[in-house]
């Protein structure tokens, strides 16, 4: 698996830190695009590198905020991302299995730190199904 691309803002922030942990641990590499502390900042900040790196590798991320609206629409903008925002294992599963998501956006006020674990491993061993979604997820960019 290629570098997981990461990034957070300051409600994002300890929730990164854990699964950059795990990701470390059980993954490849980690690129970490920050925040590194708790401090208030602002998501667009963090999510726009994040997207950048995934378009780049042509991989996948993870961006992480409050609510994860602010990270997700932020992502969004970039021609070659497709970002899910996601609260449980399911929807993390479908985001890939369905719409080819390439980051996954984790609502850190909403979701526990088990929950969240749960979904970034869903997200990362998921594979997109192809088939009547590639029609689907080929009509999204807009030219």
């Amino acid at each position: 698996m290629a570098t997981i691309q990461i990034g957070a803002d300051h409600a994002g922030f300890e929730l990164k830190e854990k699964i950059k942990f795990y990701l470390q641990n059980e993954f490849n590499e980690v690129a970490d695009h920050g925040t590194f502390a708790s401090d208030s900042v602002d998501y667009p900040d963090y999510a726009h590198p994040t997207a950048e790196a995934v378009e780049k590798e042509n991989g996948v991320g993870i961006l992480i905020c409050g609510s994860a609206n602010g990270v997700c629409i932020a992502a969004n903008k970039h021609q070659g991302i497709r970002a899910a925002l996601c609260w449980n294992v399911e929807v993390a599963k479908l985001a890939r299995q369905h719409n080819n998501a390439n980051i996954l956006c984790i609502p850190a006020r909403f979701v526990s730190d088990e929950m969240a674990i749960q979904m970034v491993e869903a997200f990362l061993n998921t594979a997109f199904e192809g088939g009547r979604h590639q029609q689907r997820v080929s009509k999204i960019s807009i030219q």
